[in-house]
């Protein structure tokens, strides 16, 4: 079996901002990127939603084809002082807005709003992206126009918590099926533990001698599209009380295309991290990616 890619190691499985002094310990965050267009340029958009026993978060990055940040916006968890407002940045000579208004959002055990809410983000007074269910007091409150092509969903990254199952739902392409994915492994007590993958309650995937197999790759058929699942669980076995396990799964993007994204031939020295590696697949147009990292709970 191949060598594991470097963005699946020790430290690539934090995902916090830089600015925020990120720890080795769990993190209770979902990151969504979109690929949008703003002045007639593509660009990366990055909503991060957090939770913590001070309450939820979010914060709202905008990147150009560069990886050069145009502006950010962190709204910090202080049980949402702020749940609703505005900011406005100056970019290529326009003005980007960010607004959302959280006042009446409902949330379940994630991060994440499930409804009754909006984000809202505008570009010379066209609707770069919209999330939630609120779209007409978001139209309203932005006076916006809608887009000339609507932002496409091309990546997630979550923290899952479990003792032996891991759970949550995902979207393989947009305006698809909801689908939902459950890993169940139970590592304690056992000689020859063993992985099993469920979309939908329906097996799709399973990995015996786990201890010898914690690396590997492979590909199932989700709608009848091919997902390439890659797993890394060194952690779980060898790793510290506190190391995650982590998942991706790539739609239309095989592993011979993405050892080839690399341009390298070592696999044991990729200079990338996942981010990049999904960044650079996402703006060739190689599909939606799913980055879970699974902590055990005690």
């Amino acid at each position: 079996m191949r060598d594991f890619p470097t963005c699946f190691a020790e430290n690539a499985v934090q995902v916090a901002d830089s600015s925020s002094g990120a720890t080795r310990t769990a993190q209770n965050l979902v990151t969504c990127v979109y690929n949008s267009r703003i002045c007639g340029n593509s660009c990366i958009i990055t909503v991060t939603w957090s939770k913590s026993l001070m309450g939820q978060g979010f914060s709202v990055g905008i990147d150009d084809s560069t990886n050069q940040n145009l502006c950010k916006v962190d709204i910090k968890p202080w049980l949402f002082s702020k749940t609703k407002g505005s900011k406005f940045f100056n970019v290529y000579d326009s003005e980007v807005n960010i607004f959302w208004d959280l006042s009446s959002a409902k949330f379940g055990s994630k991060p994440e709003p499930l409804e009754g809410f909006y984000l809202a983000i505008v570009f010379d007074r066209e609707m770069a992206l919209l999330l939630g269910d609120l779209s007409k007091e978001a139209y309203r409150k932005t006076n916006a126009k809608s887009p000339h092509s609507t932002a496409v969903f091309i990546s997630k990254r979550e923290h899952i918590f479990g003792k032996r199952m891991y759970c949550t739902k995902v979207q393989f392409c947009n305006n698809g099926n909801v689908h939902d994915v459950a890993i169940e492994c139970e590592t304690v007590g056992l000689k020859d533990p063993c992985l099993s993958i469920c979309i939908d309650k329906k097996p799709v995937m399973q990995i015996k001698h786990l201890t010898w197999k914690f690396r590997g790759n492979q590909t199932i058929l989700v709608d009848g599209l091919p997902v390439e699942v890659f797993w890394d669980v060194y952690n779980w076995f060898f790793g510290t009380t506190m190391g995650s396990a982590v998942f991706l799964f790539q739609t239309c993007l095989s592993a011979e295309k993405l050892w080839s994204s690399s341009h390298t031939s070592d696999l044991s020295v990729l200079p990338w991290s996942c981010a990049q590696i999904v960044r650079e697949t996402q703006l060739q147009g190689l599909g939606f990616s799913l980055i879970l990292y699974a902590w055990k709970s005690e």
